[in-house]
């Protein structure tokens, strides 16, 4: 579902970093949308037809094996986009992307991004460092899901989306939250409680809420600090 928004203030990152001559070249084909948990942005090997740049939105990266097992690889939020493969001279992906958590954003037809973005200039430097940061995060969440225990990655991964989300409630089930991290419900569950008992976060169905975000920092890996120091650089 995709509902029209007001197309100021601008908080994605990417966009409002824009030179004002570059945002303004975009704007007629910069459409505001609302993203709605679980929308597919593209889908694996098939044509990528917009690029999505969220706002308070959150989306998952996903890798899919023929056998129709999967694992999350990546995630974007406001800091970025999705799609921005089509810049790089192709138009599909052999991954998926979905909307994780609901939000604001905007979309734009692959062809009038590309037209800017062929143009050079700071939008060009902008999407290299972002993919560069993004690549960085791929890398790093291959070596965690392989290495860390499952308290680890969760709190790992729920940091991240903290980041990228308003507020410490984000709306998830468990079904959906072992779908990411690639293993089974049950022992998310067991998971989540253990974290519920140690204070760190609240689980109620379809909803957790980040309680202690120091003690949530204490649980998680070091691949969180990797990632997140490398999207501090500017």
């Amino acid at each position: 579902m995709m509902q029209q928004l007001s197309i100021f203030p601008i908080r994605n990152q990417i966009l409002s970093s824009l030179s004002p001559a570059s945002l303004e070249r975009l704007s007629p084909d910069l459409e505001p949308i609302e993203l709605t948990h679980a929308t597919p942005v593209f889908q694996a090997y098939q044509p990528i037809t917009h690029v999505y740049f969220p706002e308070r939105a959150m989306a998952s990266f996903m890798a899919t094996t023929a056998e129709g097992g999967s694992s999350e690889i990546g995630v974007v939020g406001g800091e970025g986009a999705a799609g921005l493969e089509v810049l790089m001279g192709v138009d599909e992906s052999p991954h998926e992307c979905v909307m994780q958590v609901a939000g604001p954003g905007y979309r734009i037809r692959k062809d009038a991004l590309r037209r800017e973005f062929k143009r050079g200039g700071k939008m060009h430097d902008i999407v290299l460092l972002f993919m560069h940061k993004l690549m960085t995060q791929v890398s790093q969440i291959t070596l965690c899901n392989r290495l860390h225990s499952l308290e680890e990655r969760m709190s790992r991964w729920l940091l991240m989306c903290h980041d990228r989300i308003d507020g410490d409630r984000i709306s998830l089930t468990q079904e959906f939250l072992s779908l990411l991290l690639g293993v089974r419900r049950e022992s998310v569950t067991l998971t989540a409680g253990q974290m519920q008992s140690n204070g760190i976060l609240q689980y109620s169905r379809g909803r957790i809420q980040v309680i202690d975000r120091l003690g949530l920092e204490r649980s998680a890996c070091e691949c969180y600090e990797v990632v997140r120091s490398e999207y501090a650089r500017t």
